[in-house]
């Protein structure tokens, strides 16, 4: 074939096998190449074309017979793609595999290819002669190639990604491996070399395993392990308290009768007044523990109840007046006083524990006033999931309303709600209300948990009033 001595005399480029001399950090001096790998292959096939093209020329010129010219084509080409293949230069490697919280590690590779024009791809101005980096399938000048966080070169021999980002692995970590929440530190990892934490549902709050069993404090409200540097309030029973829930905490039986008044008045908007008086108590965690021991019935929530609608006659130890938070976050001053409870109908009185926030307590009295409603309209041996289903529902209705409403109504005192004139609630407040409604969403239990979600279909489908009328007369929701 003619044209095969062309391929050679039309090609002017020689092939320069420059090496890598010399650690990062330091300078080359060698012959740059003159054109990039992707040029100089692009410039051969113009030179294959053009030698195979001039070769058919003067075969027909001198006269030659071309039998098959389909054939002869075909062949010539799959003869110029051989050689083309047989010039390919591969690609150096990149190596390093991505580890469980350091994103994928790389590792920078100085090269030489033939000399043109390299771009770097941090300044996009031309490499020319001198070290460079291929790193992301781009070059760069070593000083270029930088990290997305600490914005300095990476000169380490290993280098984290995320996204289209490079990192040290030292900075990736810092913004990419979890701290705890409680103590700062970075979550170790546990003995098979992966990280593992704990975490709220709902506050999306990430802290160390061993803070469940170190005697690290949770506030007895909204349930979140704060800070080693933050304060908790110390309650006289053994509770502690955030300072953000104690913000709108109500502290004693009298501060709690304005909102006692909200939620009587609630239930009469569902046309559910209760008629009779019904004392409403703030006690601590032992008075509502002792009176739930004097009672004959009742089912109560593990692991601690909050709330008790009594049926019989006892003298209860109620907070008569709210405690002031002295030296080292301790409640002193509170005073507690008894109160006979006497049975002048089939509910005797209605129990809060103390020092909850406003929204948590709202609803616990939602909850119970449902109790003393049914036991006062003769609705009484129910299953333990459909009255405490039932219960939980107008507890979730209330909360439902508090938080759609622009205000919250006949609030106790300026310490009890922060709120503005306007009666605007904190997006704390907000958020706290939420978290109460989640809990009596997400509950497992059988009872509550269970019973609520049975409720709450019932009163969607078919709406409260009918509802209760099929509770009043089966004992059971309705489907």
């Amino acid at each position: 074939m003619g044209w095969l001595s062309k391929i050679f005399k039309g090609s002017r480029h020689n092939i320069s096998r420059g090496h890598y001399h010399g650690n990062r950090g330091q300078d080359a001096n060698y012959n740059a190449p003159s054109t990039s790998r992707e040029a100089w292959l692009e410039q051969e096939n113009e030179d294959i074309d053009r030698a195979i093209a001039l070769s058919l020329l003067e075969d027909s010129q001198n006269g030659n017979i071309v039998v098959d010219n389909e054939i002869q084509v075909k062949e010539d080409e799959q003869l110029a793609k051989a050689l083309q293949e047989s010039l390919n230069v591969e690609s150096p490697p990149r190596y390093g595999n991505g580890i469980p919280y350091q994103g994928n590690t790389y590792q920078p590779y100085p090269v030489h290819f033939p000399m043109g024009f390299r771009i770097c791809a941090g300044c996009n101005t031309e490499i020319g002669q001198g070290r460079f980096l291929n790193c992301l399938n781009a070059f760069w000048h070593p000083e270029c190639f930088r990290c997305h966080a600490c914005s300095l070169p990476i000169s380490d021999n290993e280098f984290s990604m995320t996204g289209n980002h490079p990192y040290h692995k030292s900075c990736y970590k810092e913004c990419y491996h979890p701290r705890c929440e409680v103590c700062k530190l970075f979550i170790p990892t546990n003995p098979a070399g992966l990280i593992e934490y704990r975490a709220s549902p709902f506050w999306t709050q990430k802290y160390c395993p061993s803070h469940e069993h170190d005697g690290t404090p949770r506030c007895c409200s909204c349930e979140r392990m704060e800070p080693r540097d933050t304060g908790y309030i110390s309650l006289n029973d053994g509770r502690k308290l955030c300072l953000e829930c104690l913000d709108s905490a109500v502290m004693d039986t009298k501060e709690c009768q304005p909102l006692y008044l909200d939620i009587q008045e609630f239930y009469e908007r569902l046309n559910m007044k209760v008629e009779q008086y019904v004392p409403l108590l703030l006690v601590e965690r032992q008075a509502l523990n002792e009176a739930r021991g004097g009672e004959k019935n009742g089912h109560y929530h593990i692991p601690e109840t909050r709330g008790l609608c009594l049926s019989e006659e006892q003298t209860i130890s109620t907070v008569s007046r709210r405690p002031r938070f002295g030296a080292g976050n301790r409640a002193t001053g509170m005073i507690t006083e008894p109160y006979k409870l006497t049975r002048r109908c089939e509910v005797t009185a209605i129990l809060i524990l103390y020092g909850l926030p406003r929204l948590l307590t709202g609803s616990i009295l939602a909850h119970e006033m449902m109790h003393a409603w049914m036991r006062l309209k003769g609705i009484q041996t129910l299953g333990q999931d459909v009255e405490e289903g039932i219960c939980q529902v107008l507890a979730h209705m209330w909360l439902d309303s508090e938080l759609r409403s622009t205000s919250g109504s006949n609030v106790a005192s300026s310490s009890a709600s922060r709120t503005t004139k306007k009666g605007t609630r904190s997006p704390f407040e907000r958020k706290l209300g939420e978290y109460f409604k989640h809990q009596i969403e997400s509950d497992t239990s059988p009872v509550y948990g269970n019973g609520y979600r049975a409720g709450q279909q019932a009163v969607r489908k078919y709406g409260l009033e009918r509802t209760l009328d099929h509770i009043r007369m089966t004992g059971k929701f309705p489907y």
